[in-house]
């Protein structure tokens, strides 16, 4: 069994609750659940977000077979439910690290070399690469692969999640549907949005698209008080 299929599975039964109740949770079907927990299918982008959201997962836990939480900091015990999305427009992330308590600051200082890197190939063509070592609780930062053909979602439909993304494109071409305006990303294109506006990434090419990105906030209560407080945004959850 991989690492997603057991980290899903431990989490849904440490909850106690079934395969259905799981997967009306998350929006997923009962019968594509046992496929992924038993290794026979991997879950596109958009039903890997919805899973880790409702269990409250780090992709460190999916993508990683050490432990995702720093010492002294007490895994989860409950799911986390996904809510809207932050708004951050001219933070000021010096700021933010400042603010943060010592306990709550990532490791800057680990380097990660090519062929070292978790790796994670989710269906219609999607390879998410982890780029840091350090398990943060604050932002997703991921080098992201797009076969030709491939798609956040297989289903085609839009999806939306906690956070908000950032990304730069390297190689390829890349379409985003954000809500109803299409956008065709090329090499040096970069953009930035609120994730939980519906949004659709798809590889219509003949190449991979591969590039950056980061996700941040993207589970609630992973920006502690003092970050959002830095941020100009509410403590309110």
């Amino acid at each position: 069994m991989d690492r997603i299929a057991e980290a899903i599975k431990a989490r849904r039964t440490s909850m106690g609750w079934s395969l259905r109740e799981l997967g009306t949770r998350a929006g997923v079907s009962a019968s594509l659940l046992s496929q992924i927990e038993t290794g026979k299918s991997q879950p596109s982008v958009n039903t890997l977000y919805a899973l880790v959201n409702v269990l409250g997962l780090s992709l460190d836990e999916v993508l990683v077979d050490a432990p995702a939480n720093p010492a002294g900091h007490e895994e989860a015990q409950q799911p986390v439910a996904a809510a809207g999305g932050l708004s951050v427009v001219g933070a000021d992330f010096t700021q933010v690290a400042a603010e943060l308590d010592a306990d709550d600051r990532p490791h800057w200082d680990t380097v990660m070399r090519p062929g070292t890197r978790p790796t994670l190939e989710l269906e219609s063509g999607v390879v998410w690469e982890k780029l840091t070592d350090s398990a943060d609780a604050l932002v997703d930062c991921l080098l992201v692969t797009y076969q030709p053909g491939g798609s956040s979602s297989s289903s085609g439909k839009l999806t939306q999640h906690t956070g908000v993304e950032y990304a730069y494109l390297l190689e390829g071409t890349l379409s985003l549907q954000l809500e109803f305006t299409r956008h065709v990303l090329r090499p040096g294109d970069s953009l930035s949005f609120d994730s939980s506006r519906p949004h659709l990434y798809r590889n219509e090419s003949d190449r991979p698209a591969r590039g950056v990105w980061f996700v941040l906030g993207r589970r609630p209560g992973g920006l502690p008080p003092a970050a959002l407080q830095a941020l100009g945004l509410s403590t309110d959850r």
